[in-house]
């Protein structure tokens, strides 16, 4: 039925609840996650800055997409701790057109999302991540409610 997942995380909780759910649904199923993220990149000036305050042997750790490699490697480490095969994916870029180009690219069978942002009148005016990927997704989607 599944055997790939697509879960987005940015560190929040509401994230951390989307993927512990994808935890569970891929242990059940035997599918693989495949773990993405966005970022901005960071700016030369702040890259600059850092690279001062850092040791020469560690100057590989600056770089434009350091806070979401962090993210990513804890969840992706809860991930493999609980037996299942994830990839890693940090996109540049929106977070919806993140999680919906790697669900696109890995042919993924589902989008598991937190609802956070969903709720009153502004996921009219503004959009929010889980509504635009429950609009465009290329395969099912499951909001977990996390609110």
């Amino acid at each position: 039925m599944f055997g790939s997942i697509v879960v987005g995380t940015d560190g929040s909780d509401t994230a951390r609840e989307a993927v512990k759910q994808a935890i569970m649904l891929a242990s059940a199923v035997g599918a693989r996650i495949e773990l993405v993220s966005a970022y901005e990149p960071v700016s030369d000036a702040r890259l600059r800055e850092e690279a001062v305050q850092v040791p020469d042997d560690l100057q590989w750790m600056v770089n434009p997409r350091e806070d979401v490699d962090g993210t990513l490697s804890e969840a992706a480490a809860e991930i493999r701790e609980a037996g299942v095969d994830v990839g890693v994916f940090p996109r540049q870029g929106d977070p919806a057109d993140a999680i919906l180009d790697v669900a696109e690219e890995r042919d993924a069978d589902l989008i598991v999302v937190g609802n956070k942002g969903m709720t009153g009148a502004k996921r009219f005016l503004l959009g929010s991540v889980p509504n635009r990927i429950s609009h465009h997704a290329p395969c099912s989607v499951l909001i977990i409610r996390t609110t």
